[in-house]
C-alpha cells in the first residue's frame, strides 16, 4: 500500500539549506524525492496488520516442540536521531495445537522493523504479537543489535552491540526451556553454508 507523506520532499529541501547545502546542485537535485522515497519503504511497516499477516497462516498440527527461526536480518531507525540500527531477530514459539507459516516470522519481524522504533519496544511488539494471535505455550525474542547513533556520533563505540530479551509463557516460567532457546540460538549453523 503506498502511503503519501506530504511535504518530506519540501523538508528535506529545508533541511539541506539549514545544514549549509546548495539543494540546487547536481549531486543534490532529487535528492529530497529519493529521500523521501527511503522514508517510505523504512517505514513501510505502519501500513501493515500483524492479525491479518499471521491469522492467513496458522494451521493445525501436533506438534509441542520449541519453533525457532534464528539469524533474521533487521533493518530499523531508531526514532531520537532517525538513524538505522541494525542487526539479528532470534524468535522461537512452542506451539499449543496451531503452527504458524514459517515465513510469517520474519515478515512479523520486517513489519514491526519498518517503523521508527527503539530495541527495547521492537523485541517486545514481536512477541507479544505472536503471543496474542498464535496462542503458543510460550514465545521467546532475542535481538542483538548496532547502532549508528552509538557508532557514528555520541560515544562513538564501533563495536558496541545493544542485546534485548522478551520472554513470555513457558520461556519466562520455565528456566530449562529459556536456557534451551538461548543455547540454540548460540550454536553456529552446521553444515548449512
Amino acid at each position: 500500500m503506498k502511503r503519501t507523506v506530504p511535504g518530506v520532499s519540501a523538508a528535506v529541501r529545508e533541511m539541506l539549506l539549514g545544514l549549509g547545502e546548495n539543494p540546487d546542485r547536481e549531486g543534490l537535485r532529487r535528492t529530497p524525492e529519493r529521500v523521501e522515497k527511503a522514508l517510505r519503504f523504512l517505514t513501510a511497516g505502519y501500513a501493515q496488520d500483524a492479525k491479518q499477516l499471521l491469522n492467513q497462516a496458522l494451521f493445525t498440527v501436533s506438534y509441542d516442540e520449541m519453533v525457532i527461526i534464528k539469524d533474521i536480518e533487521v533493518f530499523s531507525l531508531c526514532e531520537h536521531h532517525l538513524l538505522p540500527f541494525f542487526g539479528k531477530a532470534h524468535v522461537a514459539y512452542i506451539p499449543n495445537g496451531k503452527v504458524v507459516g514459517l515465513s510469517k516470522i520474519p515478515r512479523l519481524v520486517d513489519m514491526f522493523a519498518r517503523r521508527l522504533q527503539v530495541q527495547e519496544r521492537l523485541t517486545v511488539q514481536i512477541a507479544e504479537t505472536l503471543q496474542r494471535f498464535v496462542k503458543p505455550r510460550g514465545v521467546g525474542v532475542v535481538i542483538e543489535a548496532m547502532h549508528l547513533c552509538m557508532i557514528m556520533r555520541g560515544v562513538e563505540k564501533q563495536n558496541s552491540v545493544a542485546v534485548t530479551s522478551c520472554m513470555r509463557g513457558a520461556f519466562r516460567t520455565q528456566q530449562q526451556t529459556r536456557s534451551e532457546f538461548l543455547s540454540l540460538i548460540k550454536k553456529k549453523h552446521e553444515g548449512l553454508g
